[in-house]
C-alpha cells in the first residue's frame, strides 16, 4: 500500500473514532496528537534567512552588525578558521565600525552535547546582544546553540533537542540577531534551522529543529572557499549534493501527515514542495557543472563560488522540505566512528566529515526509494548529466545511483563503510541508532522496516 493510501486510511480513522473520553487518550505512534486537525496536511511555509552573496561581502558585516544595534558581539568560529586571511577582512569590518567583540574560537569539527554546551556556559558567562558565526557547518550550528541557551538561561540541554532524544520543546524566547558567514560550501547551515550534534551516550547525531533557529543574515562570500582544502571542498560538497538529492525525492507536503491546528506548529521540515523544487533543481544543474572542478582546482573561483551558491540554494530547499535516509542513516555512522581521521582535516580525533558520512549510503537509499517516485529520481539523475531516454521507471533507482557512483568516484569517495572501520556485525548498532532520526526517516517517499535498514548499510559496505 502507498504512503498516500496508508495516511488516508489513517486519515479515515480517526475521523470516524470515539471521540468519549475513554477512547481519546494518544496511545500509540498511530493516535492523532492534539495539536493536529484530524485532516491531511494541505499546505507549506517557506521561511529563510535573509541571504546576501558576493565577493567581498565579508566586509560589509560590521556596517551590519552596528545597523543591528549590537553593542556586545559573540564571534563564534574555530582557531584554524579564524586564522584565515579572508576572514581577517571580516575582523578588520568589525573593528572599523566600532563593534566590541568577544571570540569563541573552542568549536569543535563535528560537534558534540559536550562541546555544544561549552560554548552555551561561555555565552550565559557573558551578555551578549548578537551573535557572528565564522566557518563551516560546525562554528554556525554551535552559535546556534549559544544564542538559545543563553536567551533561555534556565534551560537545560535536552529541552529543546529533538525527540525522541529529547524534550522538543517549542521555542517561545526571543533569540539574538544572529549573523552566519560560511566558509565552506557544504551545509547550508546558514540559512536552517537546524543544528546538528553527536549525542555521545548513544552514539548518534540529533540536534535542534526550528524555524527561530534560523540565522538573521547569511553573508555569503564566496572568496572563503579558495582556502578550502581539497577533502574538505570534495566531503562538504556532497553534503550539498544530497541536500539536493533529499529534498527533490522527499515525500510530497501533503502526504507528510495531518495538519497541526496552529499554523505555529507545522514542522521545520515539511515535505517537498514546488518551492523547494526549484532550489533543489539548481542545485543539482550547479553540482553537475561545477563539483569536480571546485574540488581539483582550488584558484578556481568561478567554479568555487557556484558550489558556494548552490551550498545556500540546497540550504534554503532542504531547510523547508527537509532530508530523509541519506541523512538519517549518516548519524549512527558519524557517531560510531573508531578510528578514521580524514585528510585535510586538523582534527584531534576521529571523526567521519558529515558530507562523506551522508554520501556513503546515497547509492543504496536511491534505489530503494526509486520505485515509490520513479519520475523524480530519473528527472535528478538527468540534472546531474545522466541520459534518461529510453530509461525505464523499473531502471531509475539503478540509474541515479550509478549517476552518483561516478561523481563519487571522480571526487576520490572511499569505497563503502569497510573503508571507514565498519563491518557487517556494526548493522545492529546502525540501524539501532537510525531509528531515533523518525523526524527525519520518515520524510522518505517510501517507509523502512528494520531489515530495510539493514540491508541498506549492507549494500552500503562497497559502493563500487
Amino acid at each position: 500500500m502507498s504512503r498516500k493510501n496508508v495516511l488516508n486510511l489513517i486519515n479515515t480513522i480517526v475521523a470516524n473514532s470515539c471521540k468519549c473520553p475513554a477512547h481519546s487518550h494518544n496511545y500509540g505512534s498511530a493516535a492523532p496528537s492534539v495539536n493536529q486537525t484530524g485532516r491531511m496536511e494541505y499546505a507549506f511555509e517557506m521561511s529563510a534567512s535573509t541571504v546576501r552573496f558576493g565577493p567581498g561581502v565579508s566586509a560589509e558585516v560590521g556596517a551590519d552588525l552596528r545597523n543591528m544595534g549590537a553593542e556586545k558581539v559573540c564571534l563564534v568560529t574555530d582557531r584554524n578558521v579564524v586564522q584565515l586571511p579572508s576572514v581577517k577582512v571580516a575582523l578588520d569590518s568589525l573593528a572599523r565600525h566600532g563593534i566590541n567583540y568577544e571570540v569563541y574560537d573552542q568549536t569543535r569539527v563535528e560537534p558534540t552535547d559536550g562541546s555544544l554546551w561549552q560554548a552555551v556556559e561561555f555565552a550565559r558567562g557573558k551578555e551578549f546582544d548578537a551573535f557572528l558565526a565564522i566557518g563551516g557547518g560546525s562554528a554556525m550550528d554551535t552559535a546556534k546553540a549559544a544564542n538559545l541557551y543563553s536567551s533561555d538561561r534556565k534551560a537545560e540541554f535536552l529541552d529543546y533537542v529533538n525527540a525522541p532524544i529529547g524534550k522538543g520543546k517549542e521555542i517561545s524566547v526571543k533569540l539574538k540577531p544572529l549573523i552566519a558567514m560560511p566558509t565552506t560550501s557544504g551545509t547550508g547551515s546558514e540559512t536552517t534551522g537546524v543544528a546538528i550534534f553527536d549525542y555521545k551516550k548513544l552514539h548518534a547525531k540529533t540536534g535542534i529543529s526550528s524555524k527561530y533557529l534560523k540565522p538573521t543574515l547569511a553573508v555569503i562570500d564566496p572568496l572563503h572557499t579558495l582556502s578550502q582544502p581539497e577533502r574538505v571542498m570534495a566531503f562538504a560538497g556532497f553534503d550539498v549534493f544530497c541536500h539536493a538529492l533529499e529534498s527533490f525525492t522527499a515525500v510530497d507536503y501533503r502526504e507528510r501527515g495531518l495538519a497541526p491546528t496552529d499554523p505555529s506548529l507545522r514542522p521545520t521540515y515539511q515535505g517537498r514542495n514546488p518551492v523547494s523544487d526549484v532550489w533543489a533543481r539548481f542545485a543539482l544543474d550547479t553540482i553537475r557543472r561545477n563539483f569536480v572542478d571546485a574540488i581539483y582546482q582550488p584558484d578556481n573561483l568561478e567554479a568555487r563560488s557556484q558550489m558556494h551558491l548552490a551550498s545556500t540554494m540546497a540550504g534554503v530547499g532542504f531547510g523547508n522540505a527537509g532530508v530523509h535516509l541519506c541523512h538519517g542513516l549518516s548519524y549512527p555512522i558519524s557517531g560510531n566512528v573508531r578510528d578514521y581521521k580524514p585528510k585535510g582535516y586538523s582534527a584531534d580525533h576521529p571523526l567521519i566529515p558529515h558530507g562523506l558520512s551522508v554520501v556513503i549510503s546515497a547509492p543504496a537509499v536511491f534505489e530503494f526509494t526509486a520505485p515509490a517516485c520513479p519520475d523524480r529520481h530519473l528527472e535528478a539523475a538527468q540534472l546531474l548529466g545522466a541520459e534518461i531516454q529510453g530509461v525505464r521507471s523499473d531502471d531509475a533507482g539503478r540509474l541515479l545511483a550509478d549517476t552518483v557512483r561516478g561523481f563519487m568516484q571522480r571526487a576520490g569517495i572511499e569505497n563503502g563503510l569497510r573503508e571507514l572501520g565498519f563491518s557487517s556485525s556494526d548493522i545492529p548498532a546502525l540501524v539501532e541508532g537510525t531509528l531515533p532520526q523518525e523526524r527525519i526517516t520518515k520524510l522518505a517517499p517510501r517507509a523502512q522496516t528494520r531489515d530495510n535498514l539493514s540491508l541498506l548499510f549492507e549494500n552500503s559496505m562497497e559502493v563500487y
